[in-house]
């Protein structure tokens, strides 16, 4: 019987992180004998791509492409799609095609455990994760199968200067030099040159910001009293609209501030952390500033527009989140956390779901030695120490991907999960 070598499989690449990670990972494979092929929807698709490695411009519309999608991997022979989210509506359409044809699908997404790490995952991420089938149980008795190796993370994983800097590049070459792409349509809700202003606007303000963020972090450090943490995500991140019962990010913000006004003891503050990309689309501070208000607790709320999470997290109480991978951070101190919607560290004795009121006056603490387990598992499976954006993250990421993209086996392989399967459909999200 034949051996399936690196020369038999076929890898059809679609949309990546911005910048130059997805072009530096197809070299890489091209080099161990396998066939790479891209699917390219824009000019900035283009530009980051190497231009002896096989590139096929989409220039047909999004409705045309669900139906083409599985005729054009049967033409080239793919053996292996890989993408960067599995939400998008191309993405998606795509995932589909390829599992009714029995392809491997390859997904990459920021890392659970960010930022010094990213995720490699099989067939999907977050909501459509194995991970969410996987119980206590079996994260628990996975401990017992081999030692633990705990990877170290990059000594240096860049900064947001990088990633906010290729994603201007990008949508600048989307809004400026995109004619041979007519049918491309943004899978945002926001026009490109919308986006691309608010990239721009944020990368020259980011001075200003910090000196913000700082004092407000600052104050609330040096304000002396207890307080709770709102861990918030872009209201276009496909994680809050695929995989949470919100729409827009006033909804999520009116329930928790009504929840902290019944519930939380009188002397507790609540401190909003805005994502470190937040642009600006979504009117945070005024919603929060209004809702506040019109509770009567103002001055209990306080607001940090992005910056880093951990000294904010470090002397709070709890944590309430959507589905945000920072409520990995508050597990890791063990921080009560509320979820309210669809995460793959969503299992019993770690997260909370009672009523927000509740919630904030109860506190129910998580279980320490099970989001231990958890985190040691995730680090020696799907998540890989590197980044998408810094040049020292990508060539520590290029060391060890091919071979595990060319490995029968996805990073689950060792721990099948024994519970029933996750009763979920693949979410789609249109503006992500």
């Amino acid at each position: 019987m034949h051996t399936p070598t690196a020369s038999d499989r076929v890898f059809m690449f679609l949309q990546g992180p911005h910048g130059p990670f997805f072009g530096q990972l197809a070299r890489s494979l091209t080099a161990s004998g396998a066939r790479v092929i891209r699917v390219g929807f824009n000019s900035g698709d283009r530009v980051f791509w190497p231009r002896r490695t096989e590139y096929i411009p989409w220039r047909r519309s999004a409705g045309d492409w669900k139906v083409a999608v599985p005729e054009l991997l049967r033409h080239h022979g793919v053996t292996d799609l890989v993408l960067y989210g599995d939400t998008r509506p191309i993405h998606a359409d795509a995932v589909a095609a390829a599992k009714t044809a029995g392809l491997c699908v390859h997904v990459f997404e920021e890392g659970y455990l960010r930022p010094w790490w990213i995720s490699y995952e099989r067939d999907g991420s977050n909501g459509n994760s194995a991970l969410m089938d996987l119980s206590p149980h079996d994260i628990l008795a996975d401990q017992g199968t081999e030692t633990q190796r705990q990877p170290a993370p990059p000594c240096h994983w860049g900064d947001m200067r990088q990633h906010i800097f290729y994603g201007a590049v990008y949508h600048w070459l989307v809004m400026f030099a995109n004619q041979t792409y007519a049918g491309f349509r943004p899978h945002r809700s926001l026009p490109v040159s919308r986006e691309c202003r608010l990239f721009a606007k944020r990368f020259f303000l980011m001075p200003l910001h910090g000196l913000q963020r700082r004092l407000a972090t600052w104050r609330i450090r040096r304000g002396g009293f207890a307080y709770h943490t709102v861990l918030l995500q872009l209201e276009h991140d496909s994680s809050f609209l695929a995989h949470s019962p919100y729409r827009r990010q006033f909804q999520y913000l009116r329930e928790v501030v009504d929840g902290f006004a019944h519930g939380a003891p009188r002397h507790h503050h609540l401190v909003f952390k805005a994502h470190p990309l937040e642009d600006g689309r979504a009117p945070l501070r005024r919603d929060i500033d209004r809702l506040a208000r019109a509770r009567g607790i103002r001055n209990r709320v306080h607001f940090v527009n992005g910056g880093k999470l951990g000294p904010l997290l470090d002397e709070a109480r709890s944590a309430v989140t959507v589905n945000s991978t920072a409520g990995h951070q508050a597990l890791w101190r063990g921080l009560p956390l509320h979820l309210s919607g669809t995460a793959i560290y969503d299992k019993p004795g770690l997260v909370s779901r009672i009523p927000l009121a509740r919630f904030f006056a109860e506190q129910p603490a998580p279980d320490r030695a099970l989001y231990a387990a958890f985190r040691s598992f995730l680090l020696n499976s799907s998540q890989l120490p590197g980044s998408y954006y810094a040049a020292g993250g990508r060539r520590q990421l290029l060391r060890r991907l091919p071979d595990l993209m060319l490995s029968r086996t996805g990073p689950y392989a060792r721990t099948a999960p024994k519970s029933a399967a996750h009763p979920q459909q693949f979410r789609v999200v249109n503006s992500a």
